[in-house]
């Protein structure tokens, strides 16, 4: 018998089952909800949260873990193209070949070694032990492989690895180092203008975690109500909104609980008062929101119509969102309608309103903040989809206002194709239709540049990136 042969075996480690990791558990549920469904995060985790913060026992989520599950997955998502290339540098096949599952764990890992303050060993063994729950022993070993690589050095290290240089591929070193597809950063930096640091700042508020902005509906809630409310600061435009500085859940507010407030952003309040401000000749009446849906921008100028004894026209063509307009508008102090319509063709009679806002479906390119896995979704080709039907909604806008009424059109988003070339293209026809300045209809905003319509944006407004053009009807 050989001397090796003699030699007593080591006793094999006993098998130890993976433990589960309830807040890193959710965020690897969310992320795997808005790439298998494309669901968006907005929608998807607070029911996760409220789930988790019901259980029992070492599974029951506090406040300190449901804020921990919201940062990974937001920020996985926020960085998701950054992350990308780091991991692409890491592994030795192309990422398409790399199973969802195992990259949205990698990406939850990479995200708490380069953009958090966990402890490496800490992001390693939890997103390891994450892997071994839900992608077994075998691939789990894969992603501490790559994990391992990618903790040999921070963000901006990697940063200057993966990313060309500005001077060599301008938009394509802003992609990388700000986790926007390129086509989207060249769309931005269009529409913006400028100098690099403009769109530099543009990027980085995109990846920044937007407050919660509530609005005090007229003659159903007040600022000051709100206000009392932990952490709650006046909004920096709206007369109208207030701001959650620490986050919170708007649900548990009594006034939002009974409609009587909402969470909406300042931006999208703008829109609103400046179209109920604008001047118009003859009588203030009849007022049409024309897709109305979800029916933020329908509660606020419903309640706005209230105040002056006008009657609101709520239409969306779809009727599930058509229901939750009857429920943002529902205790309205003033008369109103909600129908289920379609806006391209209407069943009102032209020259009907005095007032008319079209807020057009579009890319969602101005709430990349609140929503950003819109970025990796949307495509170029997808704006010619929506070209036809923006300018058919602002063509049957402009007929259903009467002359010397007002139309608002408006827009979640800067991109140009949505905005100026839209109403530029449509006025052509309309020879008997103006452009009205809408910057004196925002009071205090600043940074409106040359008009006569207006682009918010989140960098310098710390709004969504809203625009709006007012047009009056002359003939």
């Amino acid at each position: 018998m050989s001397e090796q042969s003699r030699r007593p075996r080591k006793p094999a480690k006993p098998y130890r089952r993976p433990q589960k990791d309830p807040v890193r558990m959710l965020a690897f549920e969310a992320l795997r909800a808005v790439d298998e469904r494309d669901a968006y995060a907005n929608l998807v985790l607070p029911p996760l949260l409220r789930k988790a913060r019901e259980k029992e026992g070492p599974e029951k989520f506090d406040a300190r873990d449901a804020a921990l599950a919201t940062e990974l997955v937001y920020g996985t998502l926020r960085r998701q193209g950054t992350y990308d290339a780091v991991i692409a540098a890491c592994v030795d096949r192309p990422l398409r070949e790399v199973d969802p599952p195992v990259l949205d764990v990698l990406s939850l890992g990479v995200h708490q070694l380069l953009g958090t303050r966990i402890p490496t060993h800490a992001a390693v063994s939890a997103s390891v032990e994450l892997a071994r729950v839900v992608l077994g022993d075998g691939r789990a070993k894969f992603v501490n492989a790559v994990l391992r690589k990618v903790a040999q050095d921070d963000l901006d290290g990697w940063l200057e690895k993966v990313a060309p240089p500005y001077a060599d591929d301008p938009e394509e070193h802003l992609a990388v180092v700000h986790s926007h597809p390129r086509w989207v950063v060249s769309a931005l930096w269009d529409s913006l203008g400028g100098p690099r640091a403009g769109i530099e700042d543009l990027l980085e508020a995109d990846n920044e975690r937007p407050e919660v902005t509530l609005v005090a509906r007229p003659g159903r809630a007040t600022t000051e109500e709100l206000l009392r409310e932990e952490a709650a600061v006046e909004g920096r435009w709206s007369p109208y909104a207030v701001r959650l500085t620490e986050g919170g859940e708007p649900g548990l507010i009594e006034a939002v609980r009974e409609g009587r407030a909402g969470v909406q952003d300042e931006g999208s309040q703008l829109v609103a008062l400046a179209l109920a401000a604008a001047p118009i000749d003859g009588p203030d009446e009849k007022w049409l929101d024309g897709c109305a849906g979800p029916g933020g921008k329908a509660a606020l100028l419903g309640a706005l119509a209230a105040e002056r004894g006008a009657t609101l026209l709520a239409s969306e063509k779809q009727p599930h969102r058509a229901g939750l307009v009857a429920k943002a508008l529902a205790g309205n102090p003033g008369p109103y309608q909600v129908i289920a319509a379609d806006g391209t063709r209407p069943p009102w009679r032209p020259g009907t309103f005095d007032r008319v806002l079209m807020d057009v479906p579009c890319t969602g390119l101005g709430a990349l903040r609140r929503r950003p896995e819109a970025r990796w979704r949307r495509r170029p080709q997808d704006l010619e989809s929506f070209a036809p039907l923006q300018r058919s909604l602002l063509r049957t806008a402009l007929d259903s206002v009467r002359v010397g009424g007002v139309v608002g059109y408006a827009t979640c988003s800067p991109h140009l194709a949505e905005t100026r070339a839209v109403v530029s293209d449509v006025l052509k026809q309309y020879p008997d239709a103006e452009l009205i300045d809408a910057r004196p209809l925002l009071p205090g905003v600043p940074a409106l540049g040359d008009g006569p319509d207006v682009q918010l944006w989140p960098h310098m407004h710390g709004t969504d990136a809203m625009y709006l053009a007012l047009i009056r009807r002359t003939g």
